[in-house]
């Protein structure tokens, strides 16, 4: 079985991002799978100027970071299983192979409204949901959960994912006309990352997916306490409420 484990850090370094692409780094020689850390843009996507509603900021280094994961898709065939790890998730030494996770399907990942979060984060990850999702079609799954949606700051795919490629290269499929609103960052979308737009994509084409415990992505901040100590992920995930955003890094340590 041969194994990606996929990381892109563009942009700005950060004490928090090294500390996190090593351990990720770390986890994936345990588990005797490739690692590639993407520190230059390759797709270099850009919202449409002409009907753009994203803020100056959010393309601030000349195009939208927040899609270069997506070039961890043009590996599906090369390997048998790709994981993609946002730069601010951090791997716990010994944590098991997430890829044992995933099974025959083609998609896997964590649904927020599925970890064990505090109330108040929970309102506020259904009212999220329904303003990212409510006018997608989208369907609600309780009304104290509102949309299950995953978090796609970890992703783990098998190269069956590939088909609902339907041929075509990452930047290909980010330009699909569907997506464009999302690109753009229309109405509610306008502070969207590509979790929107991959959300929609698996619940739209019915690819099939599998939720996975919560363990694999902790949101660091927004679980109750006692929980984070058990996760095998943790994502650092608010990085303006982490002491000195991110940079203490000995501070974070503490309570991992």
């Amino acid at each position: 079985m041969k194994r990606l484990i996929y990381q892109v850090y563009v942009g700005p370094r950060s004490k928090l991002y090294d500390f996190c692409t090593a351990s990720v780094a770390d986890y994936a020689d345990a588990h005797s799978c490739d690692y590639t850390l993407q520190t230059e843009p390759i797709l270099r996507i850009k919202p449409d100027p002409k009907t753009s509603n994203r803020s100056e900021g959010a393309s601030r280094l000349g195009y939208l970071p927040i899609f270069e994961k997506e070039n961890a898709l043009a590996f599906l065939g090369e390997y048998d299983q790709v994981a993609v790890i946002d730069a601010d998730v951090w791997a716990r030494p010994g944590a098991p192979c997430v890829f044992e996770e995933i099974g025959d399907a083609d998609f896997a990942g964590v649904r927020e409204c599925a970890m064990p979060v505090t109330h108040k984060y929970l309102s506020k990850i259904r009212d999220y949901s329904r303003r990212q999702y409510g006018s997608l079609g989208m369907p609600e799954i309780s009304a104290p959960l509102g949309i299950a949606f995953y978090n796609m700051g970890v992703m783990v795919m098998n190269a069956s994912l590939r088909a609902s490629m339907h041929g075509q290269t990452p930047a290909e499929f980010i330009a699909r006309a569907e997506f464009k609103r999302f690109v753009d960052g229309l109405g509610a979308w306008k502070w969207s990352t590509d979790q929107t737009l991959l959300n929609w994509w698996i619940w739209a084409e019915c690819i099939d997916d599998r939720n996975i415990n919560w363990k694999w992505n902790a949101l660091y901040g927004a679980l109750l306490p006692g929980m984070v100590e058990q996760a095998h992920f943790v994502h650092f995930f608010l990085r303006d409420h982490l002491p000195e955003r991110g940079e203490n890094v000995a501070e974070l340590v503490k309570h991992l």
